[in-house]
């Protein structure tokens, strides 16, 4: 086939399809430049998924009647004139394509008027095509309406999803935009239902709680912004999810950088790592993040729908979001508490007797042995990463030990009401914190067996210790190869000195096997969890009243005592108020 020069309306639909991928994009670059018009109040209606109509009205600026033909054209803008405008760009929009590519692949009527115009305008547009310009009269702002979305161009149309799943993808955008500018009020509906509407009042909170719901409304933290540090001004703002309150999959998290959604996954990463020992496995938090930096820092021309950026200063940024959501996370978190009570009356027979059980052992228990707490150790500091706590709300309040319930559960009265706090990961917290610290300043005490301890594993166990044998040196193991696929252990961390050797190794190589470990400082953090979860008192392990003390005071020092670490909470709270409720008063 010979060199030869494409028709102009094949190069149309080849531009749009890179801008036009599925009604969504229809929906997304119409919001965005009615955004950029200053509008106050954006509808969106959908019918047929988005395939047989979208209509995006707003109350913005409009455009005059004198370049609303204009507008159609590929690359014709109003938000940049010289190449040197790309790096300052404060619109979401800036390309001039949008408009051009959804009309090259529908039926699009655009009808507008600027403010202080008399009358607007009204086209109508077929595959690109003008049919028909008139005058009308209208409100200022704009109302563009696609029909038809890929009906010259079928082969598009067969790669579309589902009705249902097209309004989804509709509805995520939508939602987005509406907590990415609170002071806007968005409207959405499918086939003329409602089913979204943001409230416009500027507060972010309460659009979360109609996108998300009450539940997850009440219970977000605002971010404080962190210190600055050297390098590009950054700002962080937004909500995020105390460890109490997560979910199965990361979607939850949504990410913006100058008021644009972005899919970003090292800064979906960052928020993720600020949470760090503080959720369970496999779950995710709820987030809002708002990257706020100067425009020349972020390039926004590199993708062509635009969903993508690239930071000068990447590390910088990334910095700034995990820092950001840490500290919210150490000052604000709090205590989670029971959410359904169980009352009296709701218990069965035998459910009622192993209740009585319980509250009968209330009272302190006397132990059979002393558990191992340094009285004397100062507080434990942050975990590898974690900012320094600047103020006391991060903290658990001041408790007072009462009793031990079924040899597992402390009890202890706060200023709030009752705290039970799982013994087991209460000491996990203390002694990981503590392991960390000695291991930061390069202090890890380790205790020599007196008999050295033999450990047999299988031999693909063997090998990945074998490959961190440094790393379990510096969290003072003295670990050696003992022929085959024994290793021979000399010295333990002296807080793991109570605990079986072989279950630790056994644990840690676990983890590496199944894990991804490829920094250091992971693969160490990693080796300190399991072996403060070997050597944690264990549940059903009855301790004294001093030995409660000590575990709750030296909890109370912690960065983070919310949590075990492996992100297990260490208690719960029962507030005053619902002992009342439950007691009927």
């Amino acid at each position: 086939m010979p060199i030869h020069v494409l028709a102009e309306d094949v190069v149309s639909q080849i531009a749009a399809g890179e801008v036009i991928e599925r009604p969504a994009s229809v929906v997304k670059e119409l919001v965005e430049n009615a955004i950029d018009a200053g509008a106050s109040e954006i509808h969106v209606e959908t019918r047929g998924g988005g395939v047989a109509f979208v209509r995006v009205t707003d109350d913005g600026c409009g455009i005059p009647i004198a370049e609303a033909e204009v507008a159609f054209r590929r690359h014709s803008t109003s938000k940049l004139t010289t190449a040197d405008d790309l790096s300052h760009i404060t619109t979401l929009g800036f390309r001039g394509e949008a408009l051009a590519s959804i009309a090259a692949v529908s039926r699009m009527t655009l009808a507008t008027r600027a403010a202080g115009e008399p009358v607007g305008a009204l086209l109508r547009m077929e595959a690109g095509r003008l049919l028909t310009r008139q005058e009308t009269g209208r409100p200022p702002g704009t109302a563009v309406t696609m029909e038809d979305l890929f009906f010259n161009v079928p082969a598009r149309r067969k790669f579309l999803r589902t009705e249902r799943t097209e309004r989804r993808h509709i509805d995520a955008f939508t939602t987005r935009y509406a907590m990415a500018y609170p002071n806007v009020r968005f409207t959405l509906s499918h086939g003329g239902r409602v089913v979204f509407q943001s409230p416009g009042n500027s507060r972010l909170r309460d659009v979360v709680i109609a996108v998300y719901g009450l539940e997850a409304g009440a219970a977000v933290l605002d971010v404080i912004p962190d210190a600055p540090v050297h390098g590009p001004s950054i700002q962080v703002t937004g909500l995020v999810s105390p460890p109490s309150f997560h979910r199965a999959n990361r979607s939850f998290i949504t990410l913006f950088v100058n008021g644009r959604w972005v899919q970003d996954s090292r800064l979906t990463y960052a928020v993720i790592q600020a949470y760090h020992t503080l959720l369970p496995q496999g779950r995710y938090p709820l987030a809002v993040a708002m990257v706020a930096i100067a425009p020349e820092e972020v390039d926004v021309n590199v993708h062509p729908t635009k969903a993508e950026v690239r930071f000068r200063d990447s590390d910088a940024v990334f910095r700034a979001v995990q820092r950001a959501v840490r500290h919210t996370l150490l000052e604000r978190a709090p205590v989670p508490a029971v959410r359904r009570p169980l009352t009296w009356g709701s218990l069965t027979t035998q459910r009622r007797d192993a209740h009585r059980e319980r509250l009968l052992s209330l009272q302190p228990r006397t132990a059979a042995g002393q558990l191992r707490f340094d009285k004397e150790a100062g507080p434990p500091t942050a975990e590898p990463g974690a900012p320094p706590p600047t103020g006391s709300e991060g903290r658990l309040p001041p408790l007072r030990v009462i009793g031990q319930v079924g040899a597992t559960y402390i009890i202890a009265e706060g200023p709030e009401g009752l705290y039970l706090i799982d013994q087991h990961a209460a000491h996990e917290r203390v002694l990981f914190e503590q392991l960390c610290s000695q291991q930061q300043q390069a202090d890890v005490a380790s205790q020599a067996l007196l008999e050295p301890q033999p450990v047999d594993l299988s031999p693909e166990s063997a090998g990945v210790l074998g490959a961190h044998l440094e790393a379990l040196a510096r969290l003072g193991f003295l670990v050696e190869p003992f022929g085959g696929a024994t290793l021979l252990v000399r010295a333990v961390p002296a807080i793991a000195l109570t605990a079986d050797a072989a279950a630790v190794l056994e644990d840690v190589a676990a983890a590496l096997l199944t894990g991804d470990m490829p920094m250091a400082s992971a693969v160490e953090e990693m080796i300190a969890r399991q072996v403060c979860k070997q050597a944690a008192v264990k549940a059903g392990q009855v301790m004294a009243s001093d030995e409660m003390d000590a575990l709750v005071r030296a909890l109370e020092r912690c960065t983070s005592p919310r949590t075990c670490p492996h992100g297990r909470p260490t208690m719960i709270h029962l507030s005053a108020a619902q002992l009342a409720l439950e007691f009927g008063r």
